[in-house]
């Protein structure tokens, strides 16, 4: 019985979590697992009706699940980062997600802006440290709000932090067996300290895996060459921040962020799986947002969960929207309505 965390959220979230839902009934009923759903309404409205985001008897609930289904967090009405901040990065840190996986994977028949790039073009993994780096919060201001104001951000990395993310990579590309090959991205050029132990750990982690090709890539260079040569790209492993830049240009050359899906892992505990997108509140209530990103995220969570089958009859199931059901990716030039393209994946799933 595998026990899910449902947080529908702010926005569009629900709409799409409820096509996400649609075809994980699909996918059970399709090949028998079993499983239960607890909801949880965190988000804007009841930021905005308690004073609350994540209060620190709930994640001891979420500790008791396999896995966490997340619609997605931003209300007009919040102050930027107050949501972000309470629960997402809250979760974070304190359910030690330490791995964002990001697939960047062009389905046919979805549009890329890159020209003369395909399908067999645009196919690989990010693997992002999740719990360190800038993110941590460290830092401080002196003489704020005066002219010699000083603010300082701090990059903090610790070698147990990057060697648990930089193994799981050099797992995750072993797992995939594409092409066999890990990429350090990084900026070792100008951060001297943060980015010496990032190239340090991951030459000595690669002895344990020789069968793994290596190289590495400054930052500025990967972006180039994601817009350039996808081609050249298996698993990717790289930190905080570096990670949050080139995952959104991943999302945006493999059709948007309407088919972009990732994943928060703890591999040793319960994990969160959502949509990239954010929760597009001016479009709540329509029936005209894509939920192929929340159904992707599904997708997600059922590999983590060791559903292999149905994992790959819902990618199936994706890829024959994509490919022979919508008119674009589009919100407004679908051909179809959220309902109608969770039912479309749900149906191909009960079919496979």
């Amino acid at each position: 019985m595998h026990k899910i965390a449902v947080i529908p959220g702010d926005g569009t979230g629900p709409e799409v979590v409820q096509e996400g839902l649609k075809v994980l009934e699909a996918a059970a009923g399709r090949f028998g697992f079993e499983y239960q759903t607890t909801e949880y309404d965190f988000g804007g409205e009841r930021y905005l009706r308690t004073g609350e985001t994540l209060p620190d008897p709930a994640l001891d609930e979420l500790r008791g699940h396999d896995a966490i289904f997340l619609g997605a967090i931003g209300h007009p009405d919040v102050m930027p980062g107050i949501l972000e901040q309470g629960i997402l990065l809250k979760a974070r840190f304190a359910l030690d997600l330490y791995i964002n996986l990001r697939p960047v994977k062009l389905y046919p028949g979805v549009e890329t802006p890159l020209r003369d790039k395909g399908p067999d073009d645009i196919d690989f993994v990010v693997v992002r440290e999740n719990t360190e780096g800038l993110y941590v919060g460290s830092g401080g201001f002196l003489k704020k709000g005066t002219p010699d104001e000083v603010a300082v951000q701090e990059s903090i990395n610790t070698r147990k932090g990057v060697e648990r993310c930089i193994r799981y990579a050099f797992d995750h590309a072993r797992e995939r067996s594409k092409d066999n090959k890990l990429t350090l991205c990084g900026k070792t050029n100008v951060l001297n300290y943060s980015q010496d132990l990032w190239i340090r750990t991951f030459n000595e982690t690669a002895a344990d895996y020789p069968d793994i090709k290596t190289d590495y890539a400054h930052v500025d260079a990967i972006c180039m060459w994601f817009v350039k040569n996808p081609e050249w790209f298996d698993v990717i492993v790289t930190d905080n921040i570096f990670g949050d830049i080139i995952t959104d240009l991943g999302a945006m050359i493999q059709g948007g962020m309407g088919i972009a899906a990732g994943g928060n892992i703890n591999p040793e505990g319960v994990s969160m799986f959502e949509p990239i997108g954010g929760s597009a509140p001016k479009y709540t209530g329509q029936n005209v947002i894509n939920p192929l990103a929340a159904i992707a995220a599904v997708q997600m969570m059922l590999e983590f969960l060791g559903e292999a089958e149905a994992a790959a009859a819902v990618e199936a199931g994706i890829m024959h929207v994509t490919s022979e059901k919508l008119l674009s990716l589009a919100v407004g030039r679908m051909g179809h309505t959220t309902s109608e393209i969770g039912d479309m994946v749900a149906a191909r799933v009960r079919e496979s």
